[in-house]
């Protein structure tokens, strides 16, 4: 959908129009506009109620309920959303180039209680630690310029999977029953592989790409990975293998297909196998520019076969890639990646690939900051997702609007006019309204 030639607001209406034309029902046009436009004013916290403040100061409390409902009780479906706002948004990342990459990651939301769904004592990102939060789960396309979330739900922990009655409080789908942060990211790809969209580079960090049924489902599906490992990981170096199956001595028991290891046979910790290089295997290069200086670091790069319970294959793993990274100054190798890309790609080429999942970091932290993705405050499956796709929505405009905005502008206000809070109005909960 083209909306260049018009003004930001005009943009953002036909932008809403598309998104209307998808959500159901025409009474829904003004609170998707509204809750859309509110995420993207400075109204601070973006949860329901300053968002009413600014978008309808003159009934407030109404425009709080409209809200309410429409993000926490709304029988709209997030997937027709998402695909419309994929829809219009991917052509103006496509603009800059092709997608280049499917990244897949998780991001967590600090949150106190035990009532709202999906909250459980978990690892959290953004804290850097285990702590009470929710963990949701997203699969973006990407490309140098630009990255959008394509796919996104909570992740389940089991103690809320099998806990029927809060379940059943949350309105979480019977459909809905654990499943692991890989295997959730595995059918947001199988699902964006099936709407053929265009396909790029599946990026993963270590959080996933441990996970061998991953990365073999992914080969399965036709897509080349970049998968984070850890250092322990174990795998056989250039010119050795597991040996081949027994040969069959008739009258000795049952033939063997299983591949073998013995004494002198066995596969090498990348991070020994890192220690083991040449100095001529190091490479320092340079990946793209910073904010203030070029991002560059040593890499190695070598082709391997992985190990993985080899012995119960009757054939070896096939090549891949093992990439290293071993920055100047630190005492041993800070990253390891697995990559099935082609034996032919440049070693360049490949460093670049395995660093764009930095977009990631970059949706979540423009998502949370620009757009309030953590400011939800409801407890439900259908508000958390709901609040999630229109946060989707309104980051997705902002990506369309890129080009249009001064770097030194603030983005996510750079297409309204600042709408004033009502005079003597305080967020539910704040001091003063104490």
């Amino acid at each position: 959908m083209d909306f260049q030639g018009q003004s930001s607001e005009a943009r953002f209406s036909a932008y809403v129009d598309g998104l209307v034309s998808v959500i159901g029902h025409a009474d829904r046009a003004r609170p998707l506009r509204d809750y859309c436009q509110g995420l993207m004013l400075p109204c601070g916290r973006k949860s329901v109620e300053p968002m009413a403040a600014v978008t309808a100061p003159e009934r407030t409390a109404a425009q709080h309920q409209s809200l309410l409902h429409f993000v926490g009780e709304g029988r709209w479906s997030d997937e027709p959303v998402l695909a419309k706002v994929r829809e219009m948004v991917l052509p103006a990342i496509d603009r800059h180039g092709p997608i280049e990459a499917w990244i897949i990651d998780d991001t967590g939301f600090p949150k106190k209680g035990t009532h709202s769904v999906g909250v459980a004592r978990q690892y959290c990102g953004q804290l850097g630690k285990q702590d009470n939060c929710q963990v949701a789960v997203s699969l973006s396309l990407a490309n140098a310029h630009a990255s959008l979330p394509v796919a996104y739900r909570l992740y389940l922990p089991e103690s809320w999977a099998s806990d029927t009655a809060r379940r059943k409080k949350a309105g979480v789908p019977e459909k809905i029953g654990f499943q692991t942060k890989p295997e959730i990211a595995l059918d947001q790809i199988r699902a964006a592989c099936a709407a053929g969209l265009p396909r790029g580079v599946v990026l993963m960090d270590a959080g996933y790409g441990t996970h061998i049924d991953l990365r073999t489902a992914v080969t399965e599906l036709g897509l080349p990975y970049v998968a984070g490992i850890l250092s322990n990981t174990t795998v056989w170096a250039p010119g050795t293998g597991p040996l081949p199956p027994k040969p069959y001595v008739r009258g000795r028991g049952r033939p063997t297909k299983q591949l073998r290891r013995d004494a002198e046979h066995q596969p090498v910790k990348v991070k020994d196998h890192a220690f083991s290089l040449p100095a001529k295997a190091w490479r320092t290069i340079t990946w793209r520019e910073g904010s203030n200086v070029p991002l560059k670091s040593r890499f190695a790069r070598l082709r391997i076969r992985i190990a993985h319970r080899d012995f119960n294959r009757s054939e070896p793993w096939p090549e891949e890639w093992l990439l290293i990274e071993w920055p100047k100054g630190e005492e041993e190798p800070t990253k390891y990646w697995l990559s099935t890309l082609p034996e032919n790609i440049g070693f360049a080429r490949l460093v670049d690939l395995a660093k764009l999942r930095w977009r990631i970091e970059r949706d979540y932290q423009e998502l949370k900051q620009e757009v309030g993705l953590g400011h939800f405050e409801g407890r439900g499956w259908r508000g958390f997702h709901h609040h999630a796709t229109l946060c989707i929505a309104a980051y997705g405009f902002l990506i369309s609007e890129r080009e249009t905005i001064h770097p030194s502008a603030p983005r996510s206000t750079a297409f309204f006019s600042q709408l004033a809070v009502p005079d003597g109005y305080r967020p539910r909960g704040s001091a003063i309204a104490a």
